[in-house]
């Protein structure tokens, strides 16, 4: 009996009946017990689990799964990480390959999270793929930080001034160093904005690859439209300040607890911006193309409502003593944001300066060194499915070329070499998070009390 014990050892206790392992693994000692596992990992270092209706396939370093959040471009569950020793959420992309619009977004989200580094964008801390060959290919796992809520939970509480300024200042820090890469998102939404219970906040995916960008006469179907600037509905030009639009929306429901916009479709999205602003001028109008423009003014003419109507005194925190933040410099920020003429509407860097944002100022986070985007042709590129799906496959093999060295870009060294483990095969073969997803993505399962820690709001500001 005793002999066979040694070749047992071979095998994981999950490939063994239970009753022989209840009989045989008190005879294993600690020391045996822990080489058949790190064996097992070096052979297999991959394990499935259902994670609500999908298969995860992840490495043995990540365990508890659990289900956080689903839509159109991937599912996502909370983990623990062994090897950092930290909880993480990871990213199963939802069918990358099943035609070139989504294979480009993919690729576009894996090459751009591996480039930016900033304390306002979600962090990469691994990406991995099950398959060993390019022509077994087909499942891309994005890990990331885990953080305790997304924007939708915060819309619902009674922000103070200067919870609700420092969230919209830390918002346009990422947004500007986005921008100082080139970077677009065009599709904020409170749903890929993402909170701590200590304010903390990050941008959660890179939004719109420009093949994506949907107009009046395009298809109406998309995830979310209700924060979509009036350019990229009217399949306008756009200019960066497209994405001060988003802002100014978010904002509006973090101040009404309701979205400012709820159109169901692109034309009634139009319309819901017009009967709230008023109709635009003449000379905006001719900026827009024929079709276009025969549709909007054909429409009923709006005169709109001024900001003091639309946003009273009522809606706002009472102005703070502390701070010297008051509802009127709050109205006056919408005001400039919600601007119909991208020409005319505020910009990022205006908008860091303004009295109500300002006051949290800070040169080393508004100013940090833009992110370097390896491949130029990011947007403009044009691949089949199959091309797309090599080109995945070589970023992915690099990032484990890379963790391989204890190297990541953008991370602190003690986060490099934790990555390498200590030798933990699982983390050594591991080939080390985003599309417009309408989900709660790094919701933590405890969101309600962890945002609870501060008499029912958001912790302190820093």
């Amino acid at each position: 009996k005793h002999k066979k014990i040694p070749v047992l050892l071979y095998y994981p206790a999950e490939f063994l009946p239970s009753v022989v392992t209840k009989k045989l693994e008190p005879h294993f000692s600690k020391q045996a017990v822990s080489y058949r596992n790190k064996l097992y990992s070096r052979v297999m270092p991959f394990y499935s689990v259902d994670v609500g209706d999908s298969t995860f396939t992840v490495l043995k370093r990540y365990q508890n799964l659990r289900p956080i959040g689903s839509g159109a471009q991937g599912i996502v569950c909370s983990a623990y990480d062994h090897v950092l020793e930290r909880n993480v959420a990871i990213k199963k992309l939802s069918r990358p390959f099943q035609n070139q619009t989504h294979a480009k977004r993919a690729y576009r989200e894996l090459v751009l999270m591996k480039c930016v580094n900033h304390k306002n964008i979600i962090g990469l801390l691994n990406v991995f793929t099950p398959q060993k060959t390019l022509e077994e290919f087909q499942d891309v796992y994005l890990v990331m930080e885990l953080m305790d809520a997304n924007l939708c939970q915060v819309i619902q509480m009674e922000l103070d001034h200067e919870r609700l300024s420092y969230l919209l200042y830390q918002m346009l820090c990422g947004i500007k160093h986005l921008h100082s890469a080139g970077i677009i998102h065009r599709d904020l939404k409170p749903s890929n904005i993402v909170v701590k219970s200590d304010c903390t906040l990050k941008i959660l995916d890179f939004g719109l690859a420009r093949t994506a960008a949907t107009g009046l006469l395009m298809t109406p179907y998309v995830v979310t439209r209700y924060y979509r600037a009036p350019e990229v509905i009217l399949g306008m030009g756009y200019q960066a300040n497209v994405d001060i639009w988003s802002v100014g929306c978010i904002m509006a429901e973090m101040v009404r607890h309701k979205i400012l916009f709820p159109g169901r479709d692109y034309i009634d999205q139009w319309n819901k911006v017009i009967e709230q602003l008023g109709t635009p001028s003449q000379d905006f109008l001719m900026k827009l193309n024929q079709s276009v423009r025969t549709y909007v003014e054909n429409r009923p003419r709006y005169a709109g409502y001024s900001f003091e109507k639309l946003f009273p005194d009522v809606l706002f925190p009472a102005d703070s003593d502390h701070s010297k933040l008051k509802a009127s410099q709050a109205r006056d920020l919408l005001s400039k944001m919600l601007v119909i003429d991208a020409s005319k509407r505020i910009s990022v860097d205006e908008a860091l300066q303004h009295p109500y944002i300002n006051v949290w100022y800070d040169p080393t986070e508004v100013e940090a060194p833009p992110p370097l985007i390896t491949d130029k042709q990011l947007d403009e590129r044009e691949h089949a499915v199959e091309e797309w799906k090599e080109l995945i496959y070589k970023e992915v093999l690099e990032w484990e070329e890379r963790t391989k060295n204890g190297v990541i870009r953008g991370q602190p060294a003690s986060l490099g070499a934790a990555m390498m483990g200590s030798q933990d095969p699982s983390s050594s073969s591991s080939v080390n998070d985003m599309s417009s997803m309408s989900t709660d993505p790094t919701m933590a399962s405890d969101t309600d009390s962890s945002l609870e820690t501060s008499a029912g709001t958001l912790g302190c500001c820093r």
